[in-house]
């Protein structure tokens, strides 16, 4: 039996990620919500202090725009936009300024051509074809495989597939500096341009390392669905011997 969702073996690996996932998202709203409540001694509201901290590195061309949500909160590189979510936007709250600080931090990263930041926006429209249409040649190849007694045509195909697949971990493997090097970009950028002060940098820093915990869970659990596959394929490969 291979088929997620039904497969001892498939909750076996990916419980615990799950979860991690489960936790870490709950550690991020739990401290969103508290430094929220904790008002930054600049009294600079969030799309302000992005502003400031834009210009201080000459990224006077990045745009700053609302867009709705909650944690919502992202920068797109191919459109030179940094984008605050509802609840960031307007907010003077340490919370807010610390996520718009981060997202002010990958718009450096892309002025400098950062390899991560690159190789990431590189791997987008890869890692979408290829975590999508992996899926079905894996499952096609299985099937494949099964029907003709672990034939080499479906193990092949099954095997592409998993390659495919295993971009969407490489893809959030590469995710993982890039987000680190955001969030101490985003430290240093704050404190250079007095948006934070003293202990805040400390709070600061607590809500970027919690949103960091999502970026591991995220790795983890793409790890575990091409551990998993690759043992079904090896299993499968065995079988024929």
């Amino acid at each position: 039996m291979f088929f997620p969702f039904i497969d001892p073996l498939y909750l076996l690996l990916i419980a615990p990620a799950f979860i991690l996932a489960m936790w870490a998202q709950n550690r991020v709203k739990g401290t969103y919500r508290k430094y929220s409540q904790v008002m930054s001694s600049s009294g600079i509201p969030a799309h302000l202090a992005a502003r400031r901290l834009l210009d201080a590195v000459g990224l006077y061309n990045v745009e700053v725009k609302r867009v709705p949500g909650e944690l919502t909160d992202h920068y797109d590189p191919t459109k030179k936009v940094l984008r605050l979510s509802d609840g960031v936007f307007d907010s003077n709250s340490l919370a807010a300024v610390a996520i718009a600080a981060h997202e002010a931090g990958h718009a450096m990263q892309d002025k400098l051509r950062y390899p991560f930041l690159v190789l990431r926006t590189a791997m987008v429209p890869i890692t979408t074809f290829g975590s999508r249409f992996g899926y079905f040649m894996l499952i096609g190849g299985f099937l494949l495989a099964m029907f003709t007694g672990g034939g080499e045509l479906g193990l092949a195909v099954a095997w592409i597939g998993l390659a495919l697949f295993s971009t969407a971990f490489v893809f959030a493997l590469i995710t993982l500096p890039v987000e680190f090097d955001a969030s101490r970009r985003a430290i240093q950028m704050m404190e250079s341009v007095h948006v934070i002060s003293g202990a805040e940098r400390l709070h600061a820093k607590k809500v970027l390392d919690a949103a960091a915990l999502t970026y591991i869970a995220a790795m983890f659990i793409a790890l575990m669905q091409v551990l998993y596959f690759a043992l079904r394929l090896l299993a499968l490969s065995g079988s024929r011997d």
